[in-house]
């Protein structure tokens, strides 16, 4: 995300309890390997990252990018490259009732990158949701 000056590794991750779980690294980012692949002419490719509430996390400003911006993806097969489309925050629960959208994979090739929002001193209450689309 160059807009951000942000560059991290990207770990195949799998849902466990229907939950993504960043890799521990909170400089690291994880790719549901379970969804499409970035790049993918048909679903989203969801990346999540770490949010720490007193820096040092690989998304924590995940939530300052806005539409247009550049975010890069680059795989073995090469680079790929996305616009910000938007940039959505909801609170758990309704990212949770919205979560058949947001990460629906029979849409066209698209990037959804996601960390937690809004710490409040104990948790994290929300969840930012960038969703970008692939430069053609």
């Amino acid at each position: 995300m160059p807009s951000l000056g942000v560059s991290a590794r990207v770990l195949g991750i799998r849902a466990r309890s229907g939950a993504l779980i960043p890799p521990s690294n909170p400089r690291m980012v994880g790719w549901w390997s379970d969804g499409a692949r970035p790049g993918a002419a048909k679903g989203s490719a969801v990346i999540t990252g770490h949010t720490v509430h007193d820096g040092g996390g690989a998304f924590d400003d995940l939530d300052h990018l806005t539409a247009g911006d550049a975010v890069t993806v680059t795989t073995g097969r090469g680079t790929i490259d996305y616009v910000v489309a938007s940039v959505t925050t909801y609170r758990k629960k309704a990212l949770a009732k919205q979560a058949a959208r947001v990460f629906d994979q029979s849409v066209p090739g698209r990037l959804v990158l996601v960390t937690c929002e809004d710490w409040d001193g104990t948790a994290y209450l929300s969840n930012a949701v960038v969703i970008a689309n692939p430069v053609d």
